[in-house]
């Protein structure tokens, strides 16, 4: 079996292959190729990989994945890790993959299941006998006073209030009116 670079390791290798999602690099010492996918090549947006690199360019790239796909081992290459003029580790502690890889997850969707409230809502306090709160949580006390809501103005009432400063204005108005004409 061939000698295949360790998981995180770095090294320089030539791309063999250009495709519309990445570029296959062949790996030294060995007749393997790994894939650098276009995300992979650069931390900036890429559409196109052939922008980026020609066949027979030499690139440092550090294997960041190694899959084993229908009895065929897939290696999983990046560039954007390494800098490419000395081949230095810009991303030591797998910090920059790791959030790639939680930016792939899929977030389940939870909307669908309904919370439902009927345990609290049959319950009857026992000390106001009052539904849907316990005791711990009543506000009445035994013997305590009794609050209950003021009752809001009738609107009849409101709506003659206005009706008659309206009138006032009218009347005012139309005295002065009258003054001007005499």
């Amino acid at each position: 079996m061939e000698a295949l670079p360790e998981l995180y390791a770095i090294f320089q290798g030539e791309v063999a292959t250009v495709t519309d999602y990445g570029a296959f690099i062949k790996i030294p010492g060995c007749r393997k190729q790994g894939l650098v996918h276009r995300t992979h090549m650069s931390s900036c947006r890429v559409d196109k990989p052939s922008e980026i690199v020609d066949v027979g360019d030499k690139v440092w790239v550090k294997l960041i994945g190694k899959e084993m796909k229908d009895d065929k081992l897939k290696l999983s290459l990046s560039m954007k890790v390494v800098n490419q003029g000395t081949g230095k580790d810009l991303d030591p502690n797998n910090v920059s993959l790791d959030q790639d890889e939680r930016k792939k997850r899929t977030f389940r969707d939870y909307t669908s299941q309904k919370i439902t409230l009927e345990a609290v809502l049959n319950t009857v306090c026992k000390k106001c006998g009052c539904k849907g709160h316990f005791a711990k949580e009543c506000f009445m006390q035994p013997g305590g006073t009794k609050y209950s809501l003021i009752p809001e103005e009738d609107e009849e009432e409101v709506s003659a209030a206005a009706a008659h400063e309206r009138d006032k204005k009218t009347n005012v108005g139309d005295d002065s009116s009258k003054k001007r004409k005499k």
